[in-house]
């Protein structure tokens, strides 16, 4: 059997043989000069890699890799099947198949790979078994409940838990958390209005609203119930939510009990709705009925996510639409469109993620030499062009600018351009232009704002265009190519400009979104309710703002520079919000600062690289665990994996590490692991989707970040 790596023949240019080893590569200390001698063997897998990503990309234009999350996707499906009296159908069959797959050995279910039990999860897979024919008498069914009852039962789950239990008749809804539709109600002026929940709890509590409003249950037979998960007596279940071990802890230290404080407002709003005083109930529900169905178009359903379009098709429902309904079709569309069908099973992805996906492999292959000419490219440029939201969104409640740009994750989203994307697409744009290297063309000036204009007149203008062609109509030609990627720059860098937070950072969806408060009620457990500024978001807006050349003195380049040093840690990384962790977050930081023009030999820039260096293993690898986020300690230890040692060695060498022998090892251990088919394996997951709660792995992150570290090595040691 092929072992998939690299064969010792590669090493000195003979033609492989059908059998082979994998090389060994000197593995140097990084004390030690590190001469690359294998240059030969570079340029062959950079060739297998960016011939493996080209032969990836759809037809359209765009790429996009598996998104995988954990099993609450496939079980919470089984749940709504179930409520819709599908239990037994052969989808919910299928997905119950994948769920047995994912058990772990000691019989619940986890959030990543090895990572430790998570109840809510295995409550949910637990029932999701035993509602689609799995009797508890099996092994596997046993083992899964005295896992359970270790962690706590039925009783520690989370609210979102409770509310498919409720949902299902396993609790009544007074145990549940309040979601009155009367916060839809609250104007923007006032504290505590949905726009400063972040967008995706947004998207999933106007739907529970109404669930709420309307607390729809079904009455399942008596064997298919799970009381032998409940620790004590069912009727003795708990009316409130204890404090979840999930939430980040207040930044604003308070002496005030800001959770019981809110345990009391929740039951309080459920005595009164008991005493029938709900006078603005009818408005309340027909506010968040229209406020779904405005956000419905231009969508892959509410969101274009998994939970708000569970909800969504419930909350309809409610609302006495019948199943065949335009609405509720459409969200069971959209749900279909997540499934990944393989035999007998049936998985679910959490969304799609093609604008990011195609941002980053553009990227990899520009850096991989492919050119800007390239038919694949040329495709890929027009698709990323016409995914561009042009349309106002949730933003406009936040942002200094009005003006619509900006880029989505998904296929559809209009409502929801992120600023991650934004600055990743414009990145990818800006490298499918011309530059001002020796054999490009053309030289383009963006004339971003006023406060960075280079000439003396005052320009009304987007950019400044020079250059030559080898005839008038070629110039023509370009300049066709070039206008709508100018405007599209354009706008996105105004829009991002447009989302900068009062303390200089970024979050994703709105600005300022930072009332730490939100965190505090009984419904936040998913530590997901705010989108405060994070150190690798900032830094990715900087690096997209060095690629359009807004100099280091802008005045919003100031206040990021200082927001993302205000973020280093005591041991010099930085915290990864949308990536594990702390390998994600210091590649991005360093990246950025330096690309920006924050010298590498900054001290504190040589700190970060003496952190990155630390981490790096005997392999000559990096790798990260997502158990960093709830243990800090275990920050840059884990097995290594190809993404996670991209990352680190792009940091490296940003930081003008390119002779170093860390970033020679690291190149070796790519080279050692990468399959023949020009691909690299990875299990764990890197990708961050709430920290402690719920974690994604991009299938495509093992193809592109190697590729591009292994790129862009090549081109700098030149």
């Amino acid at each position: 059997m092929n072992s998939g790596r690299l064969r010792a023949s590669d090493l000195s240019g003979n033609p492989e043989p059908d059998h082979g080893t994998a090389p060994t590569f000197k593995i140097f200390p990084s004390t030690e000069t590190a001469p690359f001698d294998h240059p030969e063997q570079l340029l062959k897998g950079i060739t297998r890699s960016r011939d493996y990503l080209l032969s990836l990309q759809h037809e359209e234009g765009y790429w996009v890799g598996e998104l995988e999350g954990d099993s609450i996707l496939e079980s919470e499906y089984i749940l709504l099947l179930t409520f819709l009296g599908k239990q037994n159908s052969e989808e919910a069959v299928q997905a119950a198949n994948y769920l047995m797959d994912t058990q772990m050995p000691s019989g619940g279910w986890n959030m990543y790979p090895k990572g430790p039990i998570e109840i809510s999860a295995s409550v949910k897979a637990y029932f999701a078994l035993k509602l689609t024919g799995h009797s508890p008498t099996e092994e596997y069914m046993q083992r899964a409940r005295i896992a359970i009852l270790a962690a706590g039962g039925v009783e520690a789950v989370n609210s979102f838990t409770r509310f498919y239990l409720a949902l299902l008749g396993v609790i009544p809804y007074s145990k549940c958390p309040a979601v009155p539709p009367e916060l839809m109600l609250i104007p923007r002026w006032m504290p505590f209005n949905i726009f400063e929940m972040s967008a995706w709890s947004r998207t999933i509590l106007v739907p529970l609203s109404i669930l709420w409003a309307y607390r729809p249950s079904i009455t399942l037979p008596a064997e298919q119930g799970i009381t032998e998960l409940f620790t004590g007596r069912p009727e003795d279940y708990p009316r409130t939510i204890p404090k979840s071990e999930a939430l980040d802890s207040l930044t604003k230290k308070t002496w005030f009990n800001w959770h019981g404080f809110f345990q009391v407002v929740d039951q309080g709003i459920k005595l009164v709705e008991n005493l029938g005083l709900k006078p603005f109930r009818k408005q309340a529900v027909t506010r968040a009925h229209q406020w779904m169905t405005e956000r419905f178009e231009k969508s892959d359903g509410l969101g274009a996510i998994f939970p708000p379009i569970i909800w969504t098709v419930i909350a309809l429902k409610c609302l006495g639409q019948d199943e065949s309904s335009p609405g509720i079709q459409r969200a069971l569309r959209e749900l279909k469109k997540l499934q990944i069908k393989e035999g007998d099973r049936v998985r679910l992805q959490p969304c799609k993620s093609p604008v990011w996906d195609t941002a980053l492999s553009t990227i990899a292959l520009r850096e991989a030499g492919v050119s800007n000419r390239h038919p694949a490219i040329r495709k890929c440029v027009k698709w990323l062009l016409s995914q561009e939201a042009r349309q106002p969104g949730d933003w406009v409640n936040s942002s200094k600018s009005q003006t619509p740009g900006g880029w989505y994750f998904e296929f559809n989203n209009e409502f929801y351009p992120d600023v991650d994307d934004t600055a990743m697409v414009i990145m990818a744009l800006r490298r499918c232009m011309p530059k001002t290297l020796k054999h490009d063309r053309w030289l383009t000036d963006f004339l971003v704002t006023p406060e960075w204009n280079p000439y003396d007149e005052e320009l009304d203008t987007e950019a400044i265009v020079i250059g030559r062609s080898e005839s008038r109509e070629q110039a023509y030609a370009d300049l066709d190519l070039l206008e709508p990627m100018i405007g599209a720059i354009q706008r996105g860098m105004q829009w991002m400009l447009g989302m900068q937070n009062k303390d200089g950072g970024w979050g994703a969806f709105d600005r300022d979104n930072d009332r730490e408060l939100f965190t505090q009620v009984p419904f936040a457990d998913h530590n997901a309710m705010v989108d405060p500024s994070t150190a690798d978001l900032t830094a990715r807006v900087l690096e997209a703002f060095a690629d359009v050349q807004l100099p280091l003195t802008h005045p919003a380049c100031q206040k990021a520079l200082e927001y993302v040093w205000s973020q280093q840690e005591d041991d010099h990384c930085w915290y990864g919000r949308w990536g594990v962790n702390y390998l994600y977050g210091t590649w991005q930081s360093i990246v950025g600062l330096t690309n920006i023009g924050i010298p590498a030999d900054d001290p504190r820039i040589v700190r970060a690289v003496g952190w990155l260096k630390s981490h790096q293993q005997p392999s000559g690898g990096w790798g990260e665990t997502a158990d960093s986020y709830a243990d800090p300690t275990l920050r840059g230890q884990g097995a290594e994996t190809p993404s996670q040692t991209a990352w680190a060695l792009m940091g490296l060498m940003a930081a003008d590490e390119i002779d170093s022998a860390a970033v020679r090892r690291g190149i070796h251990y790519l080279l050692e692991t990468q399959k023949t088919d020009g691909n690299w394996d990875e299990e764990p997951f890197t990708g961050t989707g709430f920290p402690k709660v719920f974690y994604l792995k991009y299938h495509l992150y093992r193809t592109y970040f190697p590729l591009m570290a292994l790129a862009r090595f090549e081109r700098l040691r030149r």
